[in-house]
């Protein structure tokens, strides 16, 4: 009795876990395969795809062709949102192996194994509250509302470009803002400054004439001191002439 298909991740006899698409007789080795299909079991299909998009393997590309058919067949056979769908289950079986021979030393030859595989991808619709998640993450992204689509490269470019402008245009009203209120600021200080300056100024040239006035005042009387002792001076050598004269005139008398 042919059991479960677990690789398929279906646990009843007869169950349908998903939709799925089946690539087989590729050129590779399956162990080749099993390296890229473990990078997105589990993922939703957009995620899958990126990654796939961007992986270097060569068998990357083949995955990704049994990917979008998988989501084809979904979509078109079972009324599916490729929106809603992830990765339930992918796995590589082992194809025929070609038996190829290489001649070598001494009429020798080697065998050279050509392995294929076969590569089954399974998607199906994702639980309501990871389909919410998922949604809710890519309107924070910068996604269209309503269906939760993520935007084009584009499109997310320019939201972003914009969300960057608008920043840009709030740091610059606040610095403008600031600005004028250093400026006025700076200029109150400027008309306080220049006041204190014109006072002291003012309080300086007072000093400055009041001690003029008192050196003048002092020349002044010193001047006066110089002419009272010249007149003393003079009216002293006139009384000696004349004490002079009246000796000499009584000499002759006599």
């Amino acid at each position: 009795m042919t059991g479960p298909k677990l690789n398929e991740k279906s646990f009843v006899v007869g169950e349908r876990s998903g939709t799925k698409a089946t690539a087989r007789y590729v050129r590779s080795s399956a162990s080749k395969a099993r390296a890229v299909l473990d990078l997105i079991r589990g993922l939703d299909v957009r995620s899958a795809d990126e990654v796939l998009q961007f992986t270097d393997r060569h068998i990357a590309r083949d995955v990704r062709k049994v990917l979008a058919s998988a989501v084809a067949n979904a979509v078109n056979n079972d009324d599916q949102d490729a929106d809603e769908l992830y990765v339930v289950a992918c796995f590589a079986d082992e194809g025929p192996t070609l038996k190829r021979f290489r001649p070598r030393a001494r009429g020798r030859a080697t065998r050279i194994n050509k392995r294929s595989c076969h590569i089954t991808v399974i998607v199906a619709r994702m639980s309501d509250d990871r389909i919410a998640i998922i949604q809710a993450r890519q309107e924070r992204a910068g996604g269209s509302a309503g269906r939760g689509r993520p935007q084009s490269s584009a499109a997310s470019r320019r939201a972003r470009v914009e969300r960057s402008r608008q920043q840009a245009a709030e740091t610059t009203d606040a610095t403008d803002t600031t600005g004028t209120t250093d400026e006025v600021v700076d200029a109150e200080i400027v008309d306080e400054t220049t006041d204190v300056a014109e006072a002291e100024v003012a309080e300086v040239e007072v000093v400055e004439d009041e001690v003029v006035d008192a050196e003048v005042v002092e020349s002044s009387d010193a001047d006066v001191s110089d002419d009272d002792a010249t007149d003393d001076a003079a009216t002293a050598d006139a009384e000696a002439a004349t004490d002079t004269d009246d000796a000499d005139d009584e000499g002759a008398t006599k």
